[in-house]
């Protein structure tokens, strides 16, 4: 049996997933959780073969339980399943180790398809992603991803500072430099340019 741990925010989304792998055979959903933390906590105390994650969570995004997973070096794959089919998002992805990328407008069996191919050592990934993935470099680096995810979110300087323990002199210093490689004119823009090509 193929142990799989889902993690999707969406109540709906989330039923469907666990009904659709729950008629397989040789697929078990050992449980189902709605945010990034209830997953980080959930991997750890299941051990399943598989997360299935979204990207945008609560908490922890897919793609930082895919980070935390890989520097922990836990033996778990993990099966990206989200609306995004952006090339940036894909890379990150890839990067932090992920096996499986796939967009919620494929086919049901596709995903079952995925977890026996993973299990075995492959990769699932949406081929038109995979083809342009590559085509376009990452300009930020974490921490400006970080500063610019919170001012996304509507935070001054002051309480990125605070979240993440930085001076707002250096949170300015990273908005500053996320702009300018955004080749962009200010906070707000370069938030929404990043998210439109799958940066944040």
């Amino acid at each position: 049996m193929i142990r799989v741990l889902l993690a999707e925010d969406q109540a709906m989304v989330r039923g469907a997933l666990a009904a659709l792998l729950g008629m397989e055979s040789d697929i078990e959903v050992v449980g189902a959780v709605a945010d990034g933390e209830s997953a980080w906590r959930e991997v750890q105390r299941l051990q399943p073969e598989v997360l299935v994650t979204d990207i945008e969570m609560p908490g922890l995004t897919g793609l930082e339980l895919a980070q935390r997973i890989q520097r922990h070096e836990l033996p778990i794959k993990v099966v990206i399943v989200t609306t995004f089919a952006r090339a940036g998002f894909l890379r990150r992805a890839l990067e932090a180790g992920v096996v499986g990328y796939l967009l919620k407008d494929a086919p049901a069996e596709r995903l079952a398809e995925a977890l026996r191919k993973v299990r075995h050592g492959g990769r699932a990934i949406d081929p038109e992603l995979a083809v342009e993935a590559w085509g376009e470099a990452d300009p930020l680096n974490d921490r400006e991803r970080q500063v610019l995810r919170l001012a996304g979110e509507g935070r001054s300087s002051g309480e990125i500072a605070i979240q993440l323990n930085l001076s707002q002199g250096t949170v300015r210093n990273y908005l500053s430099e996320a702009i300018g490689k955004l080749g962009v004119g200010n906070r707000i823009e370069a938030a929404r340019i990043a998210r439109q090509r799958g940066l944040l």
